[in-house]
């Protein structure tokens, strides 16, 4: 697929509402990307809540973040890809080293004496001197990186995502300025700061106390997906209360004993997952076929032994952590 080039006049440096500065058109959810068959998942903690890196948030306030240290930079383009390269044991995101701080960079933060940021622009051929194999996303590559890796790219397309949503001031639709190494919006006209907002989620696995649980899918899914149930956390609401009600308005289920698992970034383009799972009082299924497809039990036996859905979420979603985990006895 041929990228276009990055327009600089068509990203001002503030933050925007949907009316003057649409959201990036979201891709189609293929195979490509959501493989049919993935293997499940290794870590103790969900794929992309990894992290091996500090974010080093008071160096933020200087004007140099990197505090003159070498500076690795990694490239986002239009549609949220980096560069990678096939390391010895998989893909590795493919820096560009640097002495000093980019122009325009956003600071991620430090590791080993080593400054690490992010800019947006333009695919290449080669980064620093050294071949890119591919340019992909995270969606795609987030399992098989690294915990540095993973972590940093999280971060980087999060925040990325949060200044291409956002450019102008939720006060007065002004302009904003860009400061703190790109972790702070400034209204030039109030002097009012906009933060890097995060939208909290929650996805919660419900069973029935033995050995069932209940999978669902969404039409747009490739054919014979199925994951657990998910759903926005709505205002004054808490993440408890979001499970219960998300469960009852999908599939009809009241829940009781819900239970915290753990979380993740989710940054499509900036929620927070909370995992959690939820115990049905009765096993009777009410689908609501505006919010879901199809939902149906299955047996912990079936999906050992791969006779449930066609396939699971991919394991760098944190559906597939908590499906793992309760396959595993561990939830």
């Amino acid at each position: 697929m041929t990228v276009p080039p990055v327009d600089p006049a068509a990203n001002p440096p503030g933050g925007a509402s949907p009316a003057d500065n649409p959201p990036p058109t979201e891709l189609p959810v293929d195979v490509a990307v959501w493989p049919e068959h993935s293997g499940p998942t290794t870590d103790d903690v969900p794929v992309l809540s990894r992290v091996d890196h500090d974010r080093g948030h008071l160096d933020r306030d200087l004007d140099d973040p990197s505090r003159g240290r070498p500076v690795r930079v990694l490239t986002i383009d239009p549609q949220r890809q980096v560069p990678v390269r096939e390391g010895a044991h998989g893909p590795e995101l493919l820096w560009d080293e640097r002495a000093e701080f980019p122009a325009g960079g956003i600071y991620l933060g430090h590791a080993e004496d080593v400054a690490y940021a992010v800019v947006r622009g333009e695919r290449s051929l080669t980064i620093s001197g050294t071949p890119v194999d591919g340019w992909s996303g995270l969606r795609e590559i987030g399992s098989d990186l690294g915990a540095r890796d993973a972590g940093l790219l999280a971060q980087a397309v999060g925040i990325v995502e949060w200044h291409e949503r956002n450019r102008f001031s939720p006060y007065t639709g002004a302009a904003t300025t860009i400061e703190k190494s790109g972790w702070t919006q400034r209204d030039p006209t109030t002097g009012q700061e906009v933060f890097p907002r995060t939208d909290p989620a929650v996805i919660m696995l419900v069973h029935d106390g033995a050995d069932r649980v209940v999978l669902g899918r969404q039409a747009v899914w490739p054919p014979g997906r199925f994951s657990i149930l998910a759903g926005f956390v709505e205002p004054g609401e808490s993440a408890e209360a979001a499970v219960v009600r998300e469960v009852a308005e999908e599939v009809g289920l009241e829940v009781t004993d819900v239970r915290y698992v753990s979380s993740q970034p989710w940054p499509f383009p900036q929620s927070l997952m909370l995992g959690f799972t939820a115990r049905a009082v009765r096993p009777d299924l009410q689908v609501d076929h505006d919010e879901i497809e199809e939902a149906r039990w299955f047996s912990r036996a079936e999906l050992l032994a791969g006779e449930g859905p066609a396939a699971l979420p991919p394991p760098v979603s944190i559906a597939r952590h908590i499906i793992d985990s309760w396959l595993q006895g561990q939830l």
